[in-house]
């Protein structure tokens, strides 16, 4: 009997798993079956990152408490190689930020090809990022989206200089001022308010405002998400 690697044996329990579920939902001629499963199922390039939205988030969080506590997994950019130039299979799509303090792959501690990042100043949405996000959840079967904020973002200070003191910028900078005041006006100046608190709460109000948007979003999202799958 051959001596199997972890990711061999990963893979050959997966292909067992998807090859009866294919056999259940498909009714194939028996001539030919084995070349026609062969063509339906694809063993993923990454056998670990198939999971569910609980089982990703809880992962991405685990990555982050070791990327604090400084336990990070050394890079290993040889033995996923030749797995990922057959495809991808990233178990968590990430809207981040382009800050270029904020790498979502160190953040979360997680190797090529585990994660598909969409990044933007400001971490919010556009038709373009919509387009990119139905990609990951609807082509590459990504279960999670997470839209990621961030400390001492240069993009929420240039939004609320915009809103509150009627601020304006050079060029296209605008645009992404304006596409975060929503954020901005949704948190009110009360007296009592401290400057950095408020600065955190539009930060956080930014986050959940995309978040609120991305799960309506016909046609792809909000269907995903009403079955449970994204």
């Amino acid at each position: 009997m051959p001596v199997l690697g972890k990711q061999e044996t990963q893979q050959r329990r997966l292909l067992l798993k998807m090859t009866t579920a294919s056999l259940l939902g498909l009714s194939l001629p028996f001539s030919g079956t084995a070349n026609a499963i062969s063509e339906i199922v694809k063993i993923p390039p990454i056998p670990e990152n198939v999971l569910s939205p609980e089982a990703a988030l809880e992962r991405l969080m685990k990555g982050n408490e070791r990327y604090v506590t400084n336990n990070s997994t050394p890079l290993n950019f040889k033995d996923e190689r030749l797995d990922l130039v057959k495809g991808q299979n990233p178990f968590a799509c990430i809207l981040s930020c382009s800050d270029s303090r904020v790498s979502p792959e160190f953040c979360f501690d997680e190797q090529r090809g585990d994660l598909f990042v969409a990044r933007v100043a400001g971490n919010y949405i556009t038709t373009d990022f919509i387009a990119t996000l139905e990609y990951a959840a609807a082509v590459l079967h990504v279960p999670l989206i997470m839209v990621l904020g961030h400390e001492s973002c240069g993009a929420i200070k240039a939004a609320i200089d915009a809103t509150d003191n009627y601020q304006q910028f050079p060029g296209h900078i605008q645009t992404i001022a304006t596409a975060l005041t929503p954020a901005v006006r949704a948190v009110r100046i009360t007296p009592d308010y401290v400057a950095s608190d408020r600065y955190f709460d539009i930060v956080k109000k930014n986050v959940v405002l995309n978040v609120e948007e991305l799960r309506k979003q016909p046609p792809i999202l909000s269907r995903l998400v009403d079955s449970k799958k994204l």
